[in-house]
């Protein structure tokens, strides 16, 4: 469904000559064509799932935020703009994010649910919030968070 959404949101805004949309859309529609190749080369003739293509897109916010800080020291203004932009498009795709507030309760609700005690048990947490809050969460921040509930 988000993949013919994509798409569908790629023919208009060709059709209105708004030229980040188009540039913007264009470079997801080539990373999620990347990672189809990449998956029926593993035997999955479908493609990636929904899923699998939040958590592409919140990888491709992830970069331009580290790319914007990189542009900002380096004085190039324009640059930095211009990821921005296309944060804000590739955000225009994704559920709601949950505030900083609810990843960390999140994280407390599922440290009890899967009666996690140490630092140990970080990887299954964090493998469970993947699976059941994919993009919609930043996992750098929720990493952040199981860390210093469990540490």
């Amino acid at each position: 469904m988000l993949r013919t959404q994509l798409t569908d949101a790629l023919k208009t805004a060709m059709k209105a000559r708004q030229e980040r949309a188009v540039s913007t859309l264009r470079l997801i529609l080539a990373a999620l064509k990347d990672r189809d190749i990449a998956a029926r080369g593993k035997g999955n003739q479908e493609g990636i799932v929904d899923d699998e293509i939040l958590q592409m897109m919140q990888n491709m916010i992830r970069q331009r935020r580290d790319s914007i800080a990189l542009y900002e020291q380096g004085g190039r203004a324009e640059l930095a703009q211009q990821e921005a932009e296309e944060i804000q498009v590739i955000e225009g795709y994704l559920p709601k994010q949950l505030s900083e507030a609810e990843i960390e309760q999140a994280a407390k609700d599922l440290i009890a649910e899967l009666k996690a005690t140490g630092i140990k048990d970080m990887g299954r947490v964090m493998g469970a919030l993947k699976q059941r809050h994919a993009g919609r969460m930043d996992f750098a921040k929720a990493g952040a968070a199981v860390k210093k509930l469990l540490g």
